[in-house]
């Protein structure tokens, strides 16, 4: 009868650790949402990508008919420079934090299973 006794006492406690855990987490999700975060968020989802737009205005410089060719020797660099840009600065977005997020969770949920 005691066995009974200390199983479910046993079983309480891990209850109530799992509980103690959950609550520190989100007690730690709680602290990252300061205005700190917030404005590197916001940074990141207002990126400038110099890159992209250096790309396009050398493709429309390209594209742009006319006798001489000037635009044709303009937009050229234009465009490769801007390909550089685009290796060299970071363009990402909110988006791309997000799959990088669940490409991280999936990973730590395979090692998980793996080590269960």
């Amino acid at each position: 009868m005691d066995e009974g006794y200390h199983k479910n006492i046993h079983r309480i406690k891990r209850i109530v650790e799992s509980a103690k855990r959950r609550a520190q987490v989100y007690s730690d999700l709680a602290r990252i949402d300061d205005k700190g975060t917030a404005k590197s968020l916001g940074a990141l989802q207002r990126a400038p990508a110099p890159g992209k737009k250096l790309q396009k205005i050398g493709f429309i410089l390209f594209w742009i008919p006319e006798p001489i060719g000037i635009t044709n020797a303009i937009g050229g660099p234009m465009i490769l420079a801007g390909k550089y840009l685009e290796r060299v600065y970071n363009s990402a977005t909110i988006a791309d934090v997000g799959h990088e997020t669940k490409s991280t969770f999936r990973t730590i949920s395979n090692l998980r299973e793996t080590i269960n």
